[in-house]
C-alpha cells in the first residue's frame, strides 16, 4: 500500500525511525527552572536566603534603652554659642522649664516666702539679702531653659494686678507662665493673687508710686515717694509699699515721671533697692528718666522696658506694638514690653504669645533681661 491509500500515516508505519527532540526538550526545562525561580523570589523577598547563616543570641532588657544608656552631646547655636545637653537641664526645686521636644516638666514656683530673706518690720516683711548672701531676685526668679540657644527673646511685664478682682482673674486664667505680672500695692486679697500667681509659675514685681509732673492732679496713691520729702520719709514710704507683698523679684516704678528725672530723689531709693536684693525694671514710659545712670551708681540689677503695649488701648494699636516688639527682639535678640491688665490687652496678649514658639521667638521671664544684658 503506497502513501495514497494512506495519506495521513493512520494504521501504519513509514520506513523511518523517530528520534527524541532533545535540545527542545533541555529549552523547556531551563525556561520552567528559571520561571519558578523568579516566582519563589517574588514570594519569599529573600534574595540571599541560599546564602550561609548564623545564629547569635542578642541580650536586651525588658523595658530597652534607658535615657541614660543614650549619650547626648551638646550643639552650637547659630551664633557659634554652645548649648548644654538637654539632659544637663535641670530645674529649681519646685519649678518646671520646658524640656527637650517641647515637653514641659511640671513648674511651681515656692509660694511661701523663704524665712531668710525677710526682715520682719512694723510696715511688714520686707525683703533683705540673706546671710549666706542669697538675693529675692535670683530665689524667686524662674528659671530659664538654658537650651533656648541664641533665638530672638521677649519678656513681657503686665501690671496692675490685685486692683480689680476681674482683671486679675483673667490675667492668672489667660497670660502663659513665662509674663511677669507686676502687683499694685493697695489691691484687696493680695496674699491669695500673688499665691495663686506663683502657683502658676509667673514672677512677680512690685509697683511702688513715684511723683508724675502733674502730681497731685494725677495722684498714683497713698504713700506716693515724691521730690520735696527727704530721704528719711521716702525710704519710709518705700518699706511702707514693700511690707504689702513677699516673693517678688524686684519693683517697677508707677507713674514716677518726675521723680525719675530727679537723681537726688531716685539715688537713696535705687541704693535701698539694691541693697535689698532686688532688680528695678523702668517701665520705659518717661524720656527725662535717669533710672539707669542711677542703678549703675548702687550696682542695682536693672532692666528697661522698650515698648509700653497698650499705651493706646485698642486692639488694632496693641497687635501693632506686638509686632514692633518682635523686631526689636529680632535686630537686638532681646526686647521688652509692659502692660496694663485690660481685657483688650489680655485677649491680644494671649493670642499672640501663644503663637510666638512657630515664630522662633521665646519667652523670658524679667529676670533674664539683666543676665542678657
Amino acid at each position: 500500500m503506497n502513501d495514497l491509500t494512506n495519506p495521513l500515516g493512520f494504521g501504519g508505519t513509514s520506513g523511518r525511525k523517530f528520534r527524541v527532540p532533545v535540545g527542545a526538550i533541555a529549552a523547556v526545562v531551563t525556561a520552567c527552572l528559571f520561571a519558578g525561580l523568579a516566582v519563589w523570589l517574588m514570594v519569599v523577598n529573600d534574595p540571599f536566603g541560599g546564602e550561609p547563616y548564623a545564629r547569635a543570641k542578642i541580650e536586651t532588657s525588658e523595658t530597652g534603652y534607658a535615657r541614660a544608656d543614650i549619650a547626648t552631646v551638646g550643639v552650637k547655636s547659630g551664633t557659634g554659642e554652645l548649648l548644654p545637653p538637654p539632659s544637663e537641664i535641670k530645674p529649681e526645686a519646685g519649678v518646671t522649664v520646658e524640656g527637650p521636644s517641647n515637653t514641659e516638666v511640671a513648674v511651681a514656683l515656692p509660694v511661701e516666702a523663704d524665712a531668710a530673706l525677710i526682715e520682719t518690720s512694723p510696715f511688714g516683711p520686707l525683703p533683705r539679702v540673706a546671710a549666706d548672701g542669697r538675693r529675692p531676685a535670683d530665689v524667686y526668679a524662674r528659671p530659664v531653659p538654658g537650651f533656648v540657644g541664641a533665638s530672638p527673646k521677649i519678656a513681657i511685664v503686665v501690671g496692675d494686678l490685685g486692683l480689680s478682682q476681674t482683671g486679675t482673674q483673667e490675667a492668672l486664667a489667660t497670660l502663659p507662665p513665662e509674663v511677669t505680672l507686676a502687683f499694685a500695692p493697695y489691691g484687696a486679697s493680695l496674699d491669695r493673687w500673688t499665691a495663686k500667681a506663683r502657683q502658676d509659675g509667673h514672677e512677680l514685681l512690685l509697683q511702688v508710686p513715684l511723683e508724675p509732673f502733674d502730681y497731685p492732679d494725677n495722684d498714683p496713691g497713698e504713700n506716693t515717694l515724691l521730690v520735696a520729702k527727704d530721704v528719711r520719709q521716702n525710704i519710709e514710704n518705700l518699706h511702707r509699699v514693700m511690707g504689702r507683698l513677699t516673693t517678688y523679684v524686684g519693683v517697677v516704678n508707677y507713674m514716677g515721671a518726675r521723680f525719675t528725672s530727679e537723681p537726688a530723689a531716685l539715688d537713696p531709693v535705687m541704693q535701698e533697692i539694691a541693697l535689698r536684693g532686688l532688680l528695678y525694671l523702668d517701665d520705659g514710659s518717661s524720656p527725662r528718666s535717669v533710672a539707669e545712670q542711677s542703678a549703675g551708681k548702687s550696682k542695682t540689677t536693672f532692666a528697661r522696658a522698650d515698648l509700653v503695649i497698650d499705651a493706646v488701648p485698642t486692639p488694632g494699636e496693641i497687635t501693632g506694638r506686638l509686632a514692633q516688639l518682635e523686631q526689636i527682639a529680632r535686630t537686638r535678640g532681646l526686647a521688652v514690653g509692659v502692660a496694663s491688665a485690660r481685657p483688650a490687652t489680655l485677649k491680644a496678649l494671649s493670642g499672640w504669645t501663644s503663637g510666638l514658639d512657630g515664630r522662633g521667638i521665646t519667652l523670658v521671664p524679667i529676670t533674664a533681661v539683666p543676665q542678657q544684658n
